[in-house]
């Protein structure tokens, strides 16, 4: 069934079910967001895609809100602005994010974020916390210090990969991406070491070994068409 709304003033048209980042980006409107893949489930975690609705006093997330009917939407305003810094800020004074010295500096998705909304200092105090590195895999380091929970290595490892090797434990600020029963990675009786995780990665959490500072490179577009191709077989 076919729904009409409008977004940032655009009159557009999407499917019952989809959501409003789903049909912003179907009309080539752009909306932030981290924790978001194509491919993967939505999560509403990072809240980068919060839009305003008219008619709601509150900011909803674009990536689990599904469209309706004569809504109107808007993307960018002063306020959404305010609060996308905000949230920016806070995700690079929570953990440890030097940039000079990681190894997605040049290619990392919070970075160009933070470039694109003008967040050169932070408004918070920086935390600092000490998180260990996993480096036991044979080709794989896990850096807790660049982890923003985005859950996307969750997530693809469960619904692409099937194997279930990565969960979240503890809660808030707390919380630390797990393998298996919080195990090091390298002993894990479930990874298939398909590198999946790390190429959704949008950090330098989860990277390959051998690579020096900058040279991250990580090849997203490969999981839609994965996605594609498994919709395909299963027709």
């Amino acid at each position: 069934m076919s729904i009409t709304l409008t977004i940032d003033g655009r009159p557009v048209s999407g499917r019952t079910g989809e959501t409003i980042l789903q049909v912003a980006a179907e009309n080539g409107i752009r909306i932030p967001t981290l924790c978001h893949l194509e491919g993967l489930s939505g999560h509403g975690s990072c809240r980068l895609c919060l839009v305003e609705v008219a008619g709601g006093g509150k900011l909803l997330p674009a990536c689990v809100t599904p469209i309706r009917e004569g809504m109107e939407v808007i993307t960018r305003s002063e306020r959404l602005d305010r609060h996308r810094r905000q949230i920016i800020e806070l995700l690079l004074a929570e953990r440890n994010h030097v940039c000079a010295v990681c190894m997605a500096n040049g290619n990392c998705e919070l970075q160009d974020l933070a470039m694109e909304f003008g967040v050169d200092h932070l408004a918070f105090p920086a935390l600092y916390p000490l998180l260990p590195v996993d480096s036991s895999h044979a080709r794989f380091v896990l850096d807790h210090n660049r982890c923003i929970l985005c859950t996307r290595c969750v997530r693809v490892c469960a619904e692409i990969e099937g194997a279930h090797t990565w969960d979240v434990r503890n809660r808030g600020i707390r919380s630390l991406i797990v393998v298996d029963l919080d195990t090091p990675w390298g002993e894990s009786t479930t990874c298939t070491g398909c590198g999946k995780c790390v190429a959704v990665c949008p950090t330098g959490a989860l990277f390959e070994k051998g690579r020096s500072v900058g040279e991250l490179r990580q090849h997203r577009p490969a999981l839609v068409a994965l996605v594609a191709g498994r919709s395909t077989e299963g027709a």
